[in-house]
């Protein structure tokens, strides 16, 4: 079940986190999260615009959302997408009804575009993402560190409303 966030779902949502930010280049944060800061996180971008969980017999499987893409006020139809899954439901199709209903609730909110940020060694996000309708636009060459390798970063765009 896709539902809007709630406050009881931070501990779910920082143990998922955590664990890309752990074990993965997904994210380029470094250090674990607490789970005041991720709640402060949600407060401060779910009133504003999507932030959407998945729930299977209590458990929260996956969560996505969108936020600003920058802050320059020219910017402020263009939001920045961000999905991540337990591991055990990944391949599932869960992160797919996701992003979907994500797509469609920037859409109907009269956002124009979405960008999705990814670290370019993850093929099956970018594969994900372009079967969502998303196009690369960017790679940049080895911008970030993370376990002692430089990584590329890609970007990709998803253009609604037009």
């Amino acid at each position: 079940m896709i539902r809007k966030v709630r406050t009881n779902d931070v501990a779910a949502i920082t143990t998922i986190y955590n664990g890309y930010i752990q074990n993965s280049t997904a994210t380029f944060e470094t250090e674990p999260i607490t789970e005041e800061e991720m709640k402060q996180r949600i407060e401060s971008i779910s009133p504003h615009f999507p932030y959407l969980v998945d729930e299977e017999n209590g458990v929260i499987t996956g969560y996505c959302y969108a936020h600003p893409w920058k802050a320059r006020a020219a910017y402020q139809y263009t939001l920045e997408t961000t999905v991540y899954l337990a591991p055990e439901f990944i391949g599932k199709g869960i992160g797919r009804l996701l992003m979907e209903r994500l797509i469609e609730e920037s859409r109907s909110s009269g956002f124009r575009a979405l960008i999705a940020c990814i670290t370019a060694e993850n093929e099956s996000s970018c594969s994900f993402h372009e079967r969502l309708g998303f196009e690369k636009v960017s790679h940049f060459v080895k911008v970030g560190e993370k376990f002692g390798r430089w990584l590329d970063v890609v970007d990709y765009e998803l253009l609604l409303n037009l």
